[in-house]
């Protein structure tokens, strides 16, 4: 895992001519995923600089950059931003992966979780497990069936707090949780209908909408 390039949340700033740097992926210990600007994702090696931002260090979930003649040290999923956005509204873009399907690193009532984007599920969507880690009585929500592949299965809908991807969080979100046939939390229509949705080949940008 730590020998291939991790593609989580990129966070992107909507001002324009802002110096952004964010770091979506690593390569082992050798090298740093960056984009800048919200530009094209790039390789660059430790020691290597690139538009101006030259990668120090790259550890386990974090890199050490310089920018502007100072050092600052980014997690997967961050970004530094030189300066405050134009727009309020909170913009995300995601990177695929090699199957064409997009993971993100969120929250949930302010716990963190690993989301599929799934704009065929009609609701976010979240295993048993998760709901218990996340200390959610969801046995107490209005219960239902949904199919499955492994067949029919019981689900309980309940409302999340919040759900956070990003720099966009939305309050107040409908959720299923299904209890056997779910591996991974499934960001759904409830959350992503409230967003506008841009596809780019490999990319999607996710902004939300006023």
């Amino acid at each position: 895992m730590r020998h291939s390039i991790s593609l989580l949340l990129l966070l992107l700033s909507t001002a324009v001519g802002a110096t952004d740097v964010a770091l979506i992926g690593l390569i082992g210990e050798k090298a740093a995923v960056l984009a800048i600007a919200g530009g094209e994702p790039k390789t660059v090696k430790v020691g290597q600089k690139w538009s101006g931002v030259t990668v120090i260090s790259v550890e386990r979930g974090q890199a050490t950059v310089e920018i502007d003649g100072k050092r600052r040290v980014l997690q997967i999923g961050q970004h530094y931003r030189a300066q405050a956005p134009a727009d309020s509204r909170g913009k995300v873009t995601l990177a695929s992966d090699g199957r064409g399907m997009f993971f993100a690193e969120g929250a949930i009532n302010g716990a963190p979780i690993r989301f599929l984007v799934d704009t065929g599920a009609s609701s976010v969507a979240l295993p048993a497990s998760d709901a218990v880690r996340m200390g959610i009585d969801y046995r107490k929500g209005r219960p239902g069936f949904s199919q499955t592949a492994g067949g029919v299965v019981p689900t309980y809908a309940v409302q999340l707090d919040s759900v956070r991807l990003g720099s966009i969080e939305l309050a107040g979100i409908e959720a299923v949780v299904i209890e056997q046939g779910l591996s991974v939390a499934l960001l759904g229509m409830t959350f992503l209908n409230r967003l506008e949705m841009q596809r780019d080949g490999q990319t999607m940008t996710l902004l939300r909408r006023f």
